[in-house]
């Protein structure tokens, strides 16, 4: 199933959205799990922002442990104007983050140097093709290693590209107030004991963020 931009869930509106990417049956592990996690020290150093907005960290609830946990993902598209941030799921509905995040909305979100509570949304199939073509002509050599990971024909018809662009899972984060002042002292600890594995992250314990995103 899929999810309108106000996340909730509607009909598939392609024919390739159940597709399976041959790379993508299954989910990292050993060297790659590491390298793709090597950046989330990055920001744990509050060096993320070296990063600049060309990648995010957030944070989000594991939907059955509870705990809080991090991802960082590339960011295919950034607005200036709005602080959005559009971000690919690789291995589609199957990541444990994407799954988590349709349970719970993300927590935090990290980049370029700044950090915000966020309003999040699944973005419909029909929009993907527009998102990708853009990435596509900003970055054209990471476009290239995507192409070839993710089946996107370069030199395919406009309808194979749009079947291809429809299969895939993006995601946009946004500040919830684009206006609001940095994260809580208080919010920040609670992050940080969480992380640490000092305090479980359950809905318990969320009183610093409800405090926050309500005052």
């Amino acid at each position: 199933m899929i999810h309108d931009g106000q996340g909730v869930k509607v009909p598939p509106a392609c024919g390739m959205l159940g597709r399976n990417f041959r790379w993508l049956k299954l989910k990292p592990t050993g060297a790659l799990r590491l390298a793709l996690r090597l950046p989330i020290y990055l920001y744990r150093l509050n060096l993320g922002w070296l990063l600049g907005h060309r990648f995010l960290l957030f944070a989000h609830l594991g939907r059955k442990s509870g705990l809080l946990r991090e991802t960082v993902l590339e960011v295919i598209l950034y607005d200036p104007a709005t602080r959005e941030s559009l971000v690919l799921s690789a291995w589609g509905e199957k990541s444990d983050w994407y799954r988590n995040i349709e349970a719970v909305p993300a927590l935090e979100v990290r980049t370029g140097g700044q950090r915000y509570v966020p309003e999040q949304r699944f973005l419909a199939p029909e929009e993907n093709h527009a998102v990708i073509s853009d990435y596509g002509q900003r970055h054209p050599l990471a476009f290239r290693v995507f192409a070839r990971v993710f089946g996107y024909p370069l030199d395919g018809t406009e309808a194979a590209r749009r079947e291809v662009a429809c299969a895939l899972r993006l995601v946009a984060f946004r500040p919830r107030n684009p206006y609001s002042s940095p994260l809580p002292t208080a919010f920040r600890s609670w992050v940080s004991l969480s992380r640490c594995g000092r305090i479980p992250a359950t809905s318990a314990n969320l009183l610093p963020l409800i405090i926050f995103t309500r005052g």
